[in-house]
């Protein structure tokens, strides 16, 4: 089944990403659950390569062929999870999607209780790029926090924080408006772990009352409506991600 290394093939996981299946994480551990098959050979092992010619099947169906790369911008509501299946019952992003959709997966996530900007591609590998640090893309978000951030609190933010044993990378923040206890902030992420934001302030003894993503690298929020899609033209994406597709 052709497992020797050769420029024309790619490993397995990578290739049922950028189908849109699933994330290349989760490509892997339906190979190791035994759900993937190659030319009738169940595998095994995620180390696998295969061609543009292989007959790759993924819990039961075969795969087409990789779509061109789409980008979407959506308007996450507050109080939907960015997952395809909650164990807890409760309503997902991908649930509330517009069903003209194709199979999409989230670059990034936004918890529970975040609400703003959420980028969706048809391509899992090409999400995984964008989520690294390497991708170079920086997280704008404004937040209102209950309580009072100093001059202090921003310069020790702007150097990065340990919490909980945790690294922080940089986090730069400006003040956009104070109501009475509470505080509107912009601030801007390099790297974006789980509830960064949500720990940062905490750690302060500050509490985030609301947060909303505003932008995610080159892609704004702009006036989309809350629950709503829009695709970015493949114009742009060439010329913000070229070199990334």
């Amino acid at each position: 089944m052709g497992n020797d290394n050769n420029n024309s093939k790619e490993r397995i996981a990578k290739v049922i990403a950028r189908a849109g299946i699933c994330s290349r994480r989760d490509a892997e551990k339906l190979i190791l659950n035994g759900d993937v098959s190659v030319n009738g050979e169940v595998l095994t092992t995620p180390a696998f390569l295969v061609s543009k010619d292989d007959n790759i099947v993924v819990n039961g169906t075969p795969i087409g062929k990789a779509d061109k790369t789409r980008v979407w911008r959506y308007h996450k509501p507050c109080g939907l999870v960015t997952t395809h299946k909650d164990e807890k019952g409760r309503p997902t992003v991908f649930e509330n999607l517009p069903s003209y959709l194709p199979r999409v997966i989230s670059i990034g996530r936004l918890d529970l209780n975040s609400e703003g900007l959420l980028l969706l591609t048809n391509d899992g590998e090409f999400a995984r790029k964008l989520e690294m640090p390497s991708s170079g893309w920086s997280r704008k978000y404004r937040v209102r926090i209950h309580g009072t951030i100093t001059d202090e609190i921003i310069s020790k933010l702007a150097k990065g924080v340990i919490v909980e044993n945790v690294k922080y990378s940089p986090a730069f923040v400006s003040i956009d408006k104070v109501q009475n206890t509470n505080t509107w902030i912009t601030i801007t992420l390099t790297e974006g772990k789980n509830r960064e934001i949500r720990k940062l302030m905490e750690f302060f003894g500050l509490k985030v009352t609301r947060l909303i993503r505003i932008s995610y690298g080159p892609f704004q929020l702009g006036n989309l409506p809350e629950g709503e899609v829009s695709e970015i033209s493949g114009k742009v994406i060439a010329e913000q991600l070229g070199s990334k597709l």
